[in-house]
């Protein structure tokens, strides 16, 4: 029920216009969100390199709706591989992008017109371009993508949702052809014919994929915040002897603190996701609608003010 509306939340234009804007939001959005510019991301990032943590910087934004919007949200992405190229760090930074941020929703020969430079750049530099799952409507033409700039540049990680039920045929086949996987469980509104509704339903697919990537994936990563799935994934790991350069973790900033600590200290390889940028609203809402916890952070903050 929670779950549900914040996700409904997350889609409310009202209120997304209102928290964008308003002065107090930075104090309960900064757990989880690095700030409004690319400096506040490198430097978030800069802080984590520090600790033996890598990043994928993530300019917040999504479903533009004009081509001038997208062309900007391609400008800011060439300036955040500018800024990791810069940037020294254990192992390179990488950025994650939105396929709509790029206008997807305009047609996907405008989108592949503004996301091919940035593959270009992030080849040139060494580093990588991971490319977001959104909502199911965009699976298929999100992973014809993926194929095309594996092809042309080899320098991508998609992303799949393990409450999908598509999704053990997608791992199968990008496995097949050698794309990098991030696994995640899912976070849009589903309808019961395109995913698994019940949670234990979804745990268990993760765990079933994440084991084949494990096992046959390229460079695979496996992001949870999940205490049980991590612990499975470490123990898969250490029963097959899989060194850690074989795969990483990843998590988003801010989530599970501890856990991210804990990683580092036993010699994994980390990755965190680090959000920045004015848009911030749906996915904030989407990470309240995936952990109480996060609820209860924000509660609390609200209450101090």
């Amino acid at each position: 029920m929670l779950r549900h509306l914040f996700l409904t939340l997350s889609r409310q234009p009202n209120l997304r216009r209102f928290f964008e804007h308003s002065p107090r939001a930075q104090g309960f959005t900064s757990r989880f969100i690095a700030g409004q510019t690319l400096a506040a991301g490198i430097a978030v990032s800069r802080q984590l390199a520090a600790r033996g943590i890598s990043t994928a910087l993530d300019h917040l934004g999504e479903n533009v709706t004009t081509e001038a919007a997208a062309a900007a949200a391609g400008a800011e992405i060439l300036a955040a591989l500018d800024a990791i190229g810069e940037t020294p760090a254990p192992s390179p930074s990488t950025v994650a992008i939105k396929l709509t941020q790029f206008g997807l929703d305009l047609g996907d020969e405008l989108c592949l017109r503004q996301v091919h430079p940035l593959f270009a750049r992030a080849r040139a530099l060494g580093t990588r371009v991971e490319i977001d799952m959104e909502s199911s409507a965009y699976t298929a033409r999100t992973l014809a993508i993926v194929k095309q700039m594996h092809a042309a540049h080899g320098c991508v990680r998609a992303v799949l949702q393990a409450y999908l039920y598509r999704t053990e045929n997608d791992v199968a086949e990008l496995n097949r052809l050698g794309v990098p996987v991030r696994l995640c469980k899912g976070a849009y509104q589903e309808p019961p014919d395109v995913a698994f509704p019940r949670k234990a339903d979804v745990d268990a697919n993760f765990v079933k994929l994440m084991e084949t990537l494990l096992g046959k994936g390229t460079d695979p990563a496996i992001a949870s915040h999940d205490e049980r799935i991590l612990l499975r994934a470490l123990a898969y790991a250490r029963q097959r002897g899989l060194p850690p350069e074989r795969y990483e973790f990843q998590m988003l900033y801010g989530i599970r603190r501890q856990w991210q600590q804990r990683l580092v200290d036993e010699g994994q390889r980390l990755r965190l996701y680090v959000p920045y940028g004015e848009a911030w609203y749906p996915y904030f809402m989407r990470r309240l609608a995936e952990r109480p916890a996060n609820v209860l952070f924000l509660a609390t903050n609200l209450l101090r003010k």
